[in-house]
């Protein structure tokens, strides 16, 4: 009997050697940048007592370099499973104490090993990246590990949510898996993403530039547009991950959970009407309808800080999870540019993948004119607008609150690409172009030629707003379903969303489309 004791002995004290990782000193180092550890953010994320690690006796098998003299408990690595809010997550964590992080063969193995778990058993995986990158030591094996892992975020992508959240260095090879999933969390001061650091690109380009001014929280969250949120703490961010799960599905074959709402108040909103200046041309902040719209404190913003002339978003609506589009008319009058039509495209995208139905509001003056955004690809990434809504099968639904111009009226989700009901304000304009463009092009010969040219413009503006530029005509064709008092918009939404429920909608057979990307 002594011996099995013994034995026990032995199995908790090399437990608790893998838990303290790279020891205390590097712990104490990693907690002076203001960091926690793999196993401190672990503990943070999931619900309390509900974690069971994978594989956490795994170690290298590096001779090289002196690498066999060199231990890494987990191989730098903690990865298992818990729950989130009661509903099972998988999680790796990547442990800087040990090998700085560093990426190896074992190491990406156990990844591989939880991704294959996530995806075969239908639950979200999320990654908490703290690494320098690839083992050094191993090389091209490990190389060939972030390729195990890039394979698995591709072949897995819609099939269960996944998510990174960037809490240290992220470099090299490295952040190529952060970009593939889903969605991108980082921290203020503390997390960096960049192909090659600063110091290579100063060796190579002559450019200095600090590692935070090249790929950190702000610049990726406002600039590339390579993250989604941002914290600044550790903690704030990890509660941010939590939140988001609440509005997701498990996987694609699921519906989003439906979360009780304290919004027992009239659907009648009074105050809508208010929202919206009547002129076309002074702008004001979509947000402001949104909270009109749907559950109380429910919209949780995405890519917050980026191409902010489209306002992008998950809400509840009676409880029921819904993908918000919104142009934003106080951002270059709500136009459409390269880099807004590609944050509302991949969103677009997420929602249809995990069964969310989206919502578009729409105040937009079209696709945003200019030499430097046609050289730089608006055809192309304009289209992807197009293409996201054509492909999308999930409830489709668009208000127009105002403005409704040119080819950007049909790329926001019009009835001619797939909605399913498009609904209009009374004072909504749509049209080709706009009533003063439309009427110095149709009337260019009757104006110029007149006594008084600008009096006899403003006759012709008029009268191109009354005959055209008003939701009528469009309601009389059948591209809109119906012209709405601004005050019952939720209603008619709840309404839409009921009916909704159980649409089934295929598409031809095929291997996949090809979106221009």
């Amino acid at each position: 009997m002594a011996d099995i004791f013994e034995k026990i002995n032995e199995l908790y004290d090399k437990r608790r050697e893998i838990e303290m990782g790279g020891g205390d000193e590097k712990i104490a180092r990693q907690h002076g940048k203001g960091k926690l550890t793999a196993r401190e953010r672990i503990a943070l994320l999931i619900d309390e007592g509900s974690f069971v690690e994978l594989n956490p006796f795994i170690e290298h098998r590096t001779t090289d370099f002196g690498m066999d003299r060199q231990k890494g408990p987990g191989d730098g690595v903690v990865t298992g499973y818990g729950k989130i809010n009661g509903r099972p997550v998988y999680v790796f964590s990547q442990d800087f104490t040990v090998f700085g992080g560093a990426l190896g063969e074992m190491h990406a193995k156990k990844i591989a090993h939880l991704m294959d778990l996530a995806a075969n058993n239908g639950a979200p995986v999320i990654g908490l990246n703290d690494s320098g990158g690839a083992r050094i030591q191993e090389g091209v094996v490990s190389l060939d590990g972030y390729g195990q892992i890039f394979y698995r975020n591709a072949i897995y992508s819609g099939v269960v949510p996944q998510i990174s959240v960037i809490m240290g260095p992220c470099a090299g090879g490295a952040v190529y898996s952060p970009a593939i999933t889903d969605f991108v969390f980082m921290v203020e001061g503390t997390s960096q993403m960049f192909i090659t650091g600063p110091k290579v690109i100063e060796t190579v380009t002559g450019e200095k530039i600090s590692p935070e001014d090249l790929g950190g929280a702000k610049v990726h969250n406002s600039i590339s547009g390579n993250a989604h949120f941002m914290g600044k703490t550790e903690e704030e961010v990890l509660e941010s991950v939590r939140k988001l799960l609440s509005y997701l599905p498990q996987n694609s074959r699921e519906k989003p959970p439906h979360a009780e709402t304290e919004d027992t108040g009239d659907d009648y909103r009074a105050d809508l009407v208010d929202c919206i200046p009547f002129d076309p041309i002074r702008p004001y902040d979509v947000r402001i309808v949104i909270d009109h719209v749907v559950d109380e404190g429910s919209f949780m913003e995405i890519h917050s800080d980026f191409a902010k002339n489209i306002v992008v978003g998950l809400a509840r609506i009676k409880g029921d999870t819904v993908g918000l589009v919104c142009n934003q008319p106080k951002v270059m009058a709500g136009g459409l540019d390269i880099n807004s039509s590609d944050k509302a495209s991949r969103f677009i995208r997420f929602c249809d993948s995990f069964n969310i139905p989206i919502i578009t509001f729409e105040d937009v003056t079209g696709f945003f004119p200019g030499v430097k955004q046609e050289h730089g690809g608006i055809i192309r990434h304009g289209a992807k607008i197009l293409y996201a809504y054509s492909e999308a099968t999930v409830p489709k639904l668009t208000v127009i609150l105002r403005k409704a111009y040119g080819g950007a009226y049909v790329a926001l989700n019009s009835k001619s690409i797939g909605a399913d009901l498009v609904f209009a304000w009374p004072n909504a304009e749509i049209a080709v172009m706009g009533p003063q463009g439309a009427a110095n092009i149709i009337f260019a010969k009757e104006i110029e030629n007149s006594p008084d040219p600008e009096k006899v413009r403003q006759q012709k503006i008029e009268e191109y707003r009354q005959k055209f530029a008003n939701p009528y005509v469009a309601a009389a064709r059948g591209m809109v379903d119906d012209v709405i008092d601004p005050r019952e918009t939720r209603i008619k939404l709840i309404q839409a969303l009921e009916m909704l429920k159980n649409k089934n909608e295929t598409r031809p057979s095929k291997k996949h489309g090809n979106i221009p990307l």
